[in-house]
């Protein structure tokens, strides 16, 4: 799991895309547009809730630490790579997205439109899978 960073309308109206892939295959399997906060975090976890996880792979912040059980957690940079470059990817891909850019959102409902079609285009699986590990 991993989040990133945008903004709509100036950089201090931060909107966060909080997003869960499996790792070998890379799909997405679910997502959230909102603030980096412990009540975002917890719309995606209970979407991953159907999933039958046994490892989740984060980053050391503190959302993830606070709600993913001890023994499922792994946190490390190791095992996120692949998230990472999805990051890089998204930033590539949609413009309003990179850090120095004159291309920007102006309201969020466009914004967080526009990247969740981006993920159903190009990332977003649905069903049930069984996987074993989440970045």
């Amino acid at each position: 799991m991993d989040e990133f960073w945008s903004f709509v309308q100036n950089k201090s109206n931060q909107r966060w895309t909080w997003y869960a892939i499996e790792r070998r295959s890379g799909c997405i399997l679910a997502w959230h547009n909102g603030k980096r906060s412990d009540k975002d975090f917890l719309v995606l976890w209970n979407s991953l809730q159907m999933f039958d996880i046994k490892h989740y792979h984060t980053d050391n912040w503190s959302s993830y630490s606070k709600y993913i059980p001890p023994e499922k957690h792994r946190i490390g940079k190791r095992n996120t790579w692949k998230i990472e470059r999805k990051n890089l990817n998204s930033r590539t891909h949609l413009k309003r997205l990179a850090k120095r850019t004159i291309c920007f959102s102006k309201s969020e409902i466009v914004h967080d439109n526009v990247i969740g079609r981006y993920i159903e285009t190009y990332y977003y699986r649905t069903g049930r899978y069984g996987y074993n590990d989440i970045s």
